[in-house]
């Protein structure tokens, strides 16, 4: 399969906008259909008609934070965007046996079986990704083909000499103080740290009202993750080899030492994926570049689809 590089001028702050797309829902009419799977919860929405293609959101986000994607992606897909047992607007009690991408991919294996979508494309971003990695070693036949945009897979940088030293910044800097305050109740403060690690110095502070409160209606998910006694679960490298499900791993340009090492691992094991670097893009790169993502992920799918019904444009 051919590395892609994908080269586009869109830049500026788009990390400052990214959250407000989460503001206006996916399409004003929209409104989440609620489901429950598996003992939880799940709200989502969908468009298009075609192959199923199931949009996974990270961990700041939830099904709206796919506003740039799905009026695109449904010309020619059956998309649909859930929000994972955490996000807003769940309402599912905390469970002391969270095992993050583990409990999320047996959350999405059941969501494909209740909406009987068969095989589907799965695109994530972070958190999202990695539910959607595990779910491919644990049921390769639910799987069509993947986008992976930075899963964490921070056990691999754990247990490798040159990753352990990013592993420890991000766990010293990033997810013990959050830990730290979310126990004590801060939850704002806890997400000051998240969103300031995953965006920059001062990033939470500088969020319009709106997109600030979109990010405090997500940090239960959060609380969740720091409360794990295992949050980075191992996924192990053999299953990761055996993939034979084609696959797209996407990295921000300007994503964190400790995403790209976690990318440049899959790559390695699975040398037969796309690789595509989003200009201009951190951690968030399908809202922070949503016009060099989609770009990316239609041409991959257009490779690795079987059959594309398109809808007219709305």
């Amino acid at each position: 399969m051919p590395k892609v590089m994908v080269m586009t001028t869109w830049a500026g702050h788009a990390f400052l906008l990214s959250l407000l797309f989460c503001v206006s829902a996916v399409g004003q009419d929209a409104r989440p259909t609620k489901v429950r799977v598996g003992g939880v919860e799940l709200h989502y929405v969908e468009r298009g008609r075609g192959e199923p293609l199931v949009l996974l959101h990270g961990g700041q986000g939830d099904y709206r934070s796919w506003a740039p994607q799905m009026e695109e992606f449904s010309r020619s897909y059956r998309v649909i965007a859930y929000s994972r047992r955490y996000n807003y607007p769940n309402d599912n009690p905390l469970a002391e046996s969270y095992r993050s991408a583990y409990t999320d991919a047996d959350d999405l294996a059941a969501f494909i079986r209740h909406l009987k979508l068969g095989r589907v494309h799965l695109v994530g971003t972070s958190a999202g990704a990695l539910a959607a990695l595990v779910l491919a070693t644990k049921r390769p036949e639910m799987v069509r083909s993947m986008v992976l945009a930075e899963p964490p897979v921070h056990r691999w940088a754990k247990d490798d000499p040159d990753g352990e030293a990013l592993y420890r910044e991000f766990m010293a800097a990033i997810w013990e103080p959050a830990a730290a305050a979310f126990k004590s109740g801060d939850d704002e403060a806890a997400m000051r740290v998240l969103v300031d690690g995953f965006g920059g110095a001062g990033r939470f502070d500088r969020l319009a009202p709106g997109a600030r409160a979109v990010a405090m209606q997500n940090s239960r998910f959060f609380k969740a993750a720091t409360a794990s006694d295992d949050p980075f679960p191992d996924l192990p490298k053999e299953k990761v080899r055996r993939l034979r499900a084609p696959a797209l791993i996407v990295t921000g340009e300007n994503t964190l030492r400790l995403h790209k090492f976690v990318n440049d691992e899959l790559a390695r094991l699975l040398p037969r994926a796309g690789r595509v670097t989003i200009p201009g893009a951190g951690h968030g790169s399908a809202r922070e570049n949503p016009r060099a993502f989609n770009e990316a992920v239609l041409t991959f799918l257009a490779e690795h689809g079987r059959t594309v019904t398109r809808s007219p444009t709305r």
